[in-house]
């Protein structure tokens, strides 16, 4: 293994000086970074693309097939409540290592499934390698980059997150058209693999300053910053998810759009996404909390002209679009916000993180669930709107630190 050791000023804490400029080695590290979230989301994502093939191959209903995704999602929240604290004092270079590792091996399990059960275990690797890496994903950025520019290091890691969106679900359906779905997850093994081998060459090595228990992420969630880092997840998250699933339904019923015209839409979306991405990490860098009202804000405003406006088809173009670049900026936005009252706990903070991600995603699943059934698709995105607002009250409200 190719290990070299970071170069700490101050060795407690693991960080580089705040206003060093990236060098060569750093810019590979985090290509390594980037690679490895766009490994791990695609493979994520896959499923949306081949959900009849597997279904039909495995002998189950679409329905059941789709709980592949639910697993992952499941475990992945348990697995960011745990895996800072079980992984001690290990070295974080070898824990993403592994990680990658677990992917690889739970990606081959899918590939060679012959039952659901077997796929379902595949896909449970997969959700606690996905959220443990994301847990230990701030804290390696700082380390990496400088706690200073926190948010452009995960602007560009999170850049694999709004490429893998965007690519995954298209590349499933086109691999498994062509050689069937289990190709399809093959390639996600060698993704995962292409990453591992960028982990081992150019991530330095982190010794862990000190091991995590969960007396300290209690401890970490009686701070006023992060009990707010952790609200604004859920708000700004669930609103996303309550209407970006039933924009489809929107663009049909609303706009009257064809599905050739929402696929331009939805590749707006995408395209604005990575936009968002790169200035959201810009903005971070500046104040977190402004950049988080100005994304709850562009939401807001996408929501609301939709709602207004979306029977035009300029309007729904448009606006979609800015949707989708508020979308690229969240994340990035809402983890510096977080990590800002965390500076001394990042990865505790990162395990709190994925778990307010996760609980968000699900509540926006369900509630947006129940509303587009007895409202419409309109109602949704009203409460985008809302949410999205009372994001940016929260974040203007927060004391600077």
């Amino acid at each position: 293994m190719t290990d070299t050791s970071l170069e700490l000023d101050d060795v407690s804490a693991g960080l580089r000086p705040a206003h060093s400029r990236w060098s060569a080695r750093i810019w590979l590290a985090m290509l390594a970074m980037l690679a490895t979230s766009f490994a791990l989301v695609s493979a994520e994502f896959l499923p949306a693309g081949l959900l009849t093939p597997m279904a039909r191959d495995l002998g189950i209903s679409e329905g059941m097939a789709g709980q592949v995704v639910t697993a992952t999602a499941l475990v992945g929240a348990i697995a960011a409540l745990l895996s800072n604290v079980l992984i001690g004092r290990l070295n974080r270079k070898n824990v993403l290592v592994w990680l990658s590792i677990l992917a690889i091996a739970s990606n081959l399990l899918s590939t060679f499934s012959t039952d659901f059960w077997l796929l379902l275990v595949g896909r449970a690797g997969l959700g606690i390698a996905l959220s443990a890496f994301w847990a230990l994903s701030v804290a390696v950025v700082a380390r990496l980059v400088g706690t200073a520019s926190i948010g452009r290091g995960m602007a560009m890691v999170s850049l694999g997150v709004s490429l893998a969106t965007i690519a995954a679900p298209s590349m499933g359906a086109v691999i498994g058209d062509w050689m069937g779905w289990r190709y399809a997850m093959g390639v996600t093994a060698a993704l995962s693999g292409a990453a591992l081998v960028l982990q081992l060459l150019t991530l330095p090595s982190m010794p862990a300053a000190a091991g995590n228990s969960m007396g300290d992420m209690v401890k970490l969630v009686r701070r006023r910053g992060v009990q707010s880092g952790m609200l604004a997840i859920i708000l700004l998250i669930a609103g996303h998810m309550t209407g970006s699933v039933y924009v489809r339904p929107f663009l049909e019923e609303i706009a009257g759009l064809s599905t050739t015209l929402i696929a331009l839409v939805l590749a707006g979306f995408g395209a604005a996404a990575v936009l968002g991405t790169v200035t959201g990490g810009k903005l971070a860098d500046i104040n977190a909390s402004r950049a988080l009202a100005i994304t709850g804000g562009i939401m807001a405003l996408a929501a609301l002209a939709l709602v207004l406006w979306g029977s035009q088809v300029v309007v729904a173009f448009t606006f979609v679009a800015l949707w989708g670049f508020a979308f690229g900026m969240a994340p990035v936005a809402l983890q510096a916000n977080l990590s800002r009252s965390a500076t001394d706990a990042l990865e505790s903070s990162g395990s709190l993180m994925v778990v307010s991600f996760q609980a968000a995603i699900m509540t926006g699943a369900i509630v947006g669930g129940y509303i587009v059934d007895t409202y419409s698709s309109v109602t949704n995105l009203m409460v985008t709107a809302l949410l999205s607002a009372l994001t940016v009250g929260l974040a203007l409200a927060q004391p600077k630190s």
